[in-house]
């Protein structure tokens, strides 16, 4: 007897960035070639630890959320240069823990993220504008875990923030964030209220 193949599904957001999201933007964009559009290459979620270093049930909590969040085991990151205030010196150990996430899992994270995780922030009137580098690039700071419903009562009660990177290849601020926007990304309105 043959076994049924498992069939494999695109995640929700990719399938539109390919169907839709990608031509729409080359038109609003008034860009010539379809490889000019903005394309998000990466998802890096991270945490530092500076502080706790030497706290191993805040390292485990930390870890556990990351893993629970993104499906994927994180690294440990070294201090690239001392801090006094927060005793750590350069080239020590576990002072950040860190995931790159590529591919489906980063499309699949992105959804939950815009569709699940944010909605659930208290007083939310969406996420800073200011949060885009020179390249593109958008950092989106989250103070408490506990927005991810992947997480039980008991792992939420270590509260701990969270860094999330999104690497886009644009070349700038307005480009970055009209692919953000398309993919739902809720940008606070001008004035404070979405």
């Amino acid at each position: 007897m043959a076994t049924k193949a498992a069939v494999v599904t695109a995640p929700r957001l990719k399938a539109f960035y390919s169907d839709t999201f990608a031509k729409e933007l080359q038109a609003e964009l008034g860009l010539s070639n379809i490889n000019e559009v903005p394309k998000l290459e990466k998802i890096i979620i991270s945490a530092g630890i500076g502080k706790n270093k030497d706290d191993k049930h805040h390292y485990t909590v930390v870890h556990n959320t990351i893993v629970k969040v993104t499906g994927q085991e994180p690294v440990d990151r070294m201090a690239k240069k001392s801090i006094a205030g927060f005793k750590i010196r350069a080239g020590m150990n576990r002072v950040g823990i860190s995931v790159t996430l590529r591919g489906n899992r980063m499309y699949e994270f992105l959804d939950r993220l815009i569709n699940i995780a944010l909605p659930r922030v208290r007083d939310f009137h969406g996420v800073g504008a200011k949060g885009f580098d020179k390249g593109g690039n958008y950092n989106l700071g989250i103070n408490d875990q506990s927005i991810f419903p992947e997480l039980t009562f008991e792992e939420t009660q270590h509260i701990h923030g969270l860094q999330v990177t999104f690497v886009i290849k644009a070349g700038n601020k307005e480009a970055s964030r009209a692919l953000l926007e398309k993919f739902g990304m809720p940008f606070e309105k001008e004035g404070g209220v979405r």
